[in-house]
């Protein structure tokens, strides 16, 4: 196993999670749920999951504020193992907060209060030391950070020569051209996701293939489309689909950083594509059946065994 560093751009919240027996409608109030909280923001989920699945060092541009709940989840990602000197202190701002609600199937909604997370910008990013970028094999970053700050973020991982992976979650247009998807070497977008960035419709495994393709046409080298249960397709050089791990799914919430984190760790191990995205889907699917985002990530030793029982 080669030794991975990873960087990760993106966002630190504080989730507050209902489960219940389903979602509500708009303007319904459903009764009978429990509640928790948890530490979240897809940053710092896909950061902990390359953390859990080994990586030996993984470092996390985000932003926080000055409280009570940034002090915990600073704390907390100490705790896991992410390096956090590159996690900006915003004085007068809450840190992010997520309301999110998980009915009994594991579907989920939620709401976001950046915050902090807004006052990421591309200066933050220009003041890190291009060492930080050299030193890691793979920048990973998603949109819960302002869309100028990640654009430069894979400008500065493209021009050091790093692997460049974009988790567009949550969706937004801004980054769907050429002259932001040639900074990216794969792109993430579960089926919303790429419905949203492409203008056409993702509803079956073809219709993501379709998308994926335009993603590719825009610049990025490969695009993988997630599709829950479904598993994912692959779309690059050639067209691939990837079944998932059939499980019991208890709350869906951190799949997705799940599959990004541990896809991040494996390309930056040496794992060659195909093998990365079926290590990563094991991850995922692991994750799903247990609750809370940072609380269901897996460790390695799970994915591992996951992984073998996939391929026999």
């Amino acid at each position: 196993m080669t030794q991975a560093a990873i960087l990760v751009l993106g966002s630190i919240n504080t989730d507050l999670v209902v489960r219940g027996t389903r979602l509500p409608a708009p303007g319904e109030t459903v009764l009978g749920g429990t509640f928790f909280r948890a530490a979240g923001g897809k940053g710092a989920n896909q950061a902990v999951a390359a953390a859990r699945a080994g990586a030996v060092s993984v470092s996390l541009i985000a932003a926080v504020g000055d409280d009570d709940l940034g002090r915990e989840s600073l704390a907390g990602l100490h705790t896991e193992g992410v390096g956090c000197d590159l996690v900006k202190r915003v004085q007068g701002e809450p840190s992010g907060v997520a309301l999110i609600m998980v009915d009994q199937t594991g579907q989920n909604c939620i709401s976001v209060a950046s915050g902090a997370n807004l006052h990421l910008t591309p200066a933050d990013i220009d003041a890190i030391d291009d060492g930080r970028f050299k030193q890691s094999a793979v920048l990973l970053a998603c949109l819960e950070a302002p869309v100028e700050a990640v654009i430069r973020g894979l400008q500065r991982g493209r021009q050091m020569g790093r692997a460049t992976i974009l988790n567009p979650a949550p969706a937004d247009s801004a980054i769907a051209s050429p002259d932001v998807l040639k900074y990216v070497d794969i792109i993430t977008p579960n089926e919303t996701e790429a419905a949203l960035l492409t203008g056409q419709p993702v509803q079956d495994a073809a219709q993501a293939i379709a998308a994926g393709k335009r993603l590719v046409e825009w610049g990025c080298r490969h695009a993988i489309v997630t599709m829950g249960a479904r598993g994912c397709v692959v779309v690059g050089d050639r067209v691939r689909q990837v079944a998932a791990l059939e499980v019991q799914a208890v709350d869906a919430t951190a799949a997705g950083d799940a599959f990004n984190g541990t896809l991040a760790l494996a390309l930056a191990e040496g794992k060659d594509l195909m093998t990365a995205v079926g290590w990563a889907g094991a991850a995922a699917a692991l994750s799903v059946t247990r609750p809370g985002a940072q609380p269901s990530l897996p460790r390695r030793d799970e994915i591992d065994e996951a992984f073998r029982g996939r391929n026999g």
